[in-house]
C-alpha cells in the first residue's frame, strides 16, 4: 500500500484501521486536506492560527473525512478559543492553575492503552478540591493534556477513554457544577476538538450525578449519548467494553492504584516537584517566590484521598459565606 510522508510512524495495522473506519486514502489525503483549507476564506470572522497539513488532518480523522463536517469543527475549534480567550491565556502545563490540577490527577493518563489503542483517561471526581482547584483550571488541564497527547497520531485514530469516578462525590462538591460550567466543558470537548472518544464512562455515580446527567443530556449529540456508559458500581459492565487487563485496581482492574502525579510528572518533566505541593495555602504563598518553609508545609493541607470520607475532609471548613446547599443551581437550569 502507498503511504504518503503524513502517515509516517504509523504501523499498517492503524493505516488500515483508518482506511476501514474513518476513509482514511493516503493517496488522496493532500487533496482532502486542501479541500478543508479552501473553506477557511468562507468564515472571516475566525482567526485560524494553525492551517499546516498535519493540524488540518487530525480535523479529518475526528470526522471520517467528511470535509464539511472536518472544517465545522476546525473553526469551532479557533472559535472556542476566541470565545474564551481567558481560558487559553496561558495555556502551559507550567500556568499554576493548570499546575495544579494536573498535580492533583486532574486529568489521569494511563500509560498503556486499551485492546483498541485507545488511551484511557480517568477523573478521580472526590479529589476536586475546591478550595484549590476551579472547574475552569480543571477544564483548562485536561484540554492542555488532549492537546499534548493528540499529537500522536496513532491516538488521532484510535482515539481516548474517559472514565469518571464519582466514587465520595459529595452532594456539596457537586452543587458547584452549574449548567453553564458544563455547558462549557461539552462545548470544549465534544464540539471544538479533534479527538475521537470512544467512550465516556461514569463509574459509582450518586443519584445526584444522574440528576445532572439528565439536565445536561439536551447538550449532547445523539453519537456522544450512545458513547456514555453509567455502570453505577457495576465493574462487569465495564470489564465488558474495557478489558481488566487495562484497568487499574480501583476499576476491579489488575493494575496497581493509579497514581495521581504520572501524568503531572510526563507533563512538566523536571518543573514537576512533590514538594511545592500544597504550599499555596494563602494569598500571600502564591505571590511569593521562595518555597514556603517546612513548618508551613506541615501545617498545609493534605491532598483528598478518595478512601477519605467527605466530612473528613473537612467540606464545612471552606464553605462561603452564605451559601447553603439548597440555593445552588444544581437542577435550575441557568
Amino acid at each position: 500500500a502507498k503511504m504518503t510522508h503524513l502517515q509516517a510512524g504509523l504501523s499498517p495495522e492503524t493505516i488500515e484501521k483508518a482506511r476501514l473506519e474513518l476513509n482514511e486514502n493516503p493517496d488522496i489525503l493532500h487533496q482532502d486536506i486542501q479541500q478543508v483549507r479552501d473553506m477557511i476564506i468562507t468564515r472571516p470572522d475566525i482567526g485560524f492560527l494553525r492551517t499546516d497539513d498535519a493540524f488540518i488532518l487530525r480535523f479529518l480523522r475526528a470526522r471520517k473525512f467528511h470535509q464539511t463536517e472536518a472544517f465545522r469543527l476546525l473553526a469551532q475549534y479557533f472559535q472556542y478559543r476566541q470565545l474564551n480567550l481567558d481560558m487559553f491565556k496561558n495555556f502551559k502545563a507550567d500556568d499554576p492553575g493548570i499546575k495544579r490540577a494536573l498535580t492533583d490527577g486532574f486529568p489521569g493518563v494511563l500509560e498503556n492503552r486499551d485492546h483498541c489503542g485507545r488511551k484511557i483517561l480517568l477523573l478521580f471526581a472526590a479529589n476536586w478540591d475546591q478550595s484549590r482547584n476551579s472547574f475552569i483550571d480543571i477544564l483548562r488541564a485536561i484540554l492542555l493534556s488532549l492537546e499534548v497527547l493528540i499529537e500522536d497520531q496513532e491516538l488521532q485514530i484510535n482515539g481516548f477513554i474517559l472514565i469518571i469516578d464519582w466514587s465520595n462525590f459529595s452532594f456539596k462538591q457537586a452543587s458547584k457544577l452549574t449548567p453553564s460550567i458544563l455547558k462549557l466543558a461539552i462545548e470544549g470537548l465534544q464540539d471544538s476538538f479533534p479527538a475521537r472518544f470512544g467512550g465516556v464512562h461514569f463509574v459509582n455515580q450518586p443519584w445526584y450525578i444522574h440528576a445532572l446527567y439528565t439536565l445536561i443530556k439536551p447538550f449532547l449529540k445523539d453519537k456522544t449519548r450512545k458513547r456514555i456508559f453509567l455502570h453505577g458500581n457495576n465493574l462487569n459492565s465495564l470489564h465488558q467494553l474495557i478489558h481488566p487487563e487495562c484497568l487499574p485496581s480501583e476499576f476491579g482492574g489488575t493494575l496497581p492504584p493509579y497514581d495521581m502525579g504520572t501524568w503531572a510528572r510526563t507533563l512538566l518533566g523536571p518543573d514537576y516537584s512533590d514538594e511545592n505541593e500544597y504550599t499555596h495555602t494563602s494569598y500571600n504563598a502564591m505571590h511569593v517566590k521562595h518555597a514556603s518553609s517546612n513548618l508551613e508545609r506541615e501545617a498545609s493541607p493534605k491532598p483528598m484521598k478518595r478512601s477519605q470520607s467527605v466530612v473528613e475532609a473537612g467540606t464545612l471548613k471552606h464553605e462561603d459565606p452564605g451559601e447553603s446547599e439548597n440555593t445552588q443551581p444544581l437542577l435550575a437550569l441557568d
